[in-house]
């Protein structure tokens, strides 16, 4: 089965627009299915396409590389019989497949996309950090685009649903209520998609018959993956890594999110932990959420480094990381989300959930926590802050029980000047009370 992608239009309009003139970088987690698009965007769009993976290469293709590079004549006359490949100018297409893992392939991009005779598309992740781009001249040939796990709408794609989205969409500009039938259904919908996630392997193995064991085998080899990448790509710090990575679920699952180094070990320092938190933020298996401490003059303008909180890219990813290998079938967290019974600790999964539909969005995300001067031992504490238009707009994550929303109405006193709508996003139906745009989790993407 072919899983419908939305980036894929994406990699059309760079086509069309591009006419040669640039590179696209598709970065992503690893298993994201940054390769399979390709091979299907190629398949479909261009005469020809040869793939080059870096993550296994030839001897030939690195002494390719390293030695016809500056004759692309008998560069790409080496690379055609290489892959046993016709290209034709202007109508076939060369990708670079985990082209981090070689940068002198992501070097030469300048000088082939000057060159203009053929179509260059790159994938990676771990692209910045310090050893896949030393002693490397940048190209400002290329374009960047992000790939994330399927969000909500391509999960019903893959469902078999193509008409839901539509009507969510519908009901979020009116900020119209669904009705109970309809809400209870999409929620059901969205309490699979939290439990299966959005990474494509997980998600073909869940669809074949409705199975979670099946996705969840999946996500098990994905993160095995994930801890083997970090012991081959991490190097001179990969025991923080793992350190970190291991310490995810505990630190999601407190009630004050915020990272705290004390908990993976008594003398660790912010400082000595930096590149860990730059690793798994470039391999894009966590998104960052920083601390602004002040969100009237800009959120990035009050940015501390120093405080922030991690979150799984793939809130699929994260259950199974929980559950620990733990079985589905008797494990309460499983069942927690399934039937709408999670409680605060577990409240990890819904405020994940945002934030991974909040980064697909295209949001740069922040939080806000400050004690409160008026009330010493009161931490005043907003789950997100994103940008609408001019407006910072505070976002709150609330269980389907939740009775008050004290830290909300005092942070909107306090910045009651600065601020556009406020949100508490949880598992009921559109509402407006307090002022207050509720909407169900399902909503989060359209903010």
């Amino acid at each position: 089965m072919l899983l419908k992608r939305k980036i894929y239009n994406q990699l059309l309009n760079w086509k069309t627009e591009s006419n040669g003139t640039s590179a696209l970088l598709i970065s992503g987690a690893r298993r994201v299915g940054k390769s399979f698009i390709c091979k299907q965007f190629g398949n479909n769009e261009y005469k020809s396409m040869i793939i080059v993976d870096f993550s296994k290469p030839s001897s030939t293709i690195k002494d390719i590389f390293e030695n016809d590079i500056n004759d692309l004549n008998s560069f790409f006359s080496k690379l055609s019989s290489h892959f046993k490949t016709v290209l034709y100018k202007r109508e076939s297409l060369i990708v670079f497949d985990e082209v981090q893992l070689y940068p002198l392939a992501r070097q030469a991009i300048k000088h082939l996309v000057e060159d203009g005779r053929y179509d260059y598309i790159e994938t990676g992740s771990l692209l910045s950090i310090k050893q896949n781009v030393s002693n490397i001249l940048m190209p400002s040939e290329e374009e960047e685009v992000e790939m994330h796990p399927l969000d909500f709408e391509e999960f019903l794609w893959a469902i078999g649903d193509e008409v839901t989205f539509s009507l969510i969409c519908s009901h979020y500009k009116q900020l119209k209520p669904l009705g109970q039938g309809i809400h209870r259904q999409i929620m059901n919908d969205f309490r699979q998609y939290m439990l299966v996630g959005g990474m494509p392997q997980s998600v073909l193995a869940y669809i074949g018959d409705k199975d979670f064991y099946a996705a969840d085998k999946e996500k098990v080899k994905i993160l095995k993956l994930y801890r083997n990448d970090v012991t081959k790509y991490a190097k001179g710090y990969e025991v923080k890594v793992t350190s970190l990575f291991d310490s995810l679920p505990g630190q999601l699952s407190k009630r004050e999110k915020k990272y705290k180094l004390a908990s993976v070990s008594k003398n660790a320092r912010m400082r000595e932990y930096e590149d860990a938190f730059m690793w798994l933020s470039d391999a894009m298996i966590v998104n960052t959420c920083f601390n602004a401490t002040d969100p009237g003059y800009g959120l990035g303008l009050s940015l501390d480094h120093t405080t922030h909180k991690l979150y799984m890219a793939d809130t699929g990813l994260l259950v199974t990381h929980a559950c620990r290998g733990k079985g589905y079938i008797n494990n309460e967290l499983y069942r927690a989300i399934l039937f709408d019974k999670l409680n605060i600790n577990e409240g990890m999964i819904m405020e994940n959930i945002v934030a991974q539909m909040l980064r697909a969005s295209g949001h740069r995300f922040f939080f806000y926590s400050r004690t409160d001067a008026n009330y010493s031992r009161k931490t005043i504490e907003i789950d997100f802050l994103i940008n609408i238009g001019s407006k910072v707009c505070p976002v709150e994550v609330k269980s389907s029980a939740y009775r008050a929303h004290s830290s909300l109405d005092k942070f909107r006193r306090k910045f009651e000047n600065k601020l556009g709508d406020a949100y508490i996003l949880y598992s009921k139906d559109v509402m407006i009370k307090d002022d207050i745009i509720h909407l169900p989790l399902y909503m989060a993407s359209l903010l």
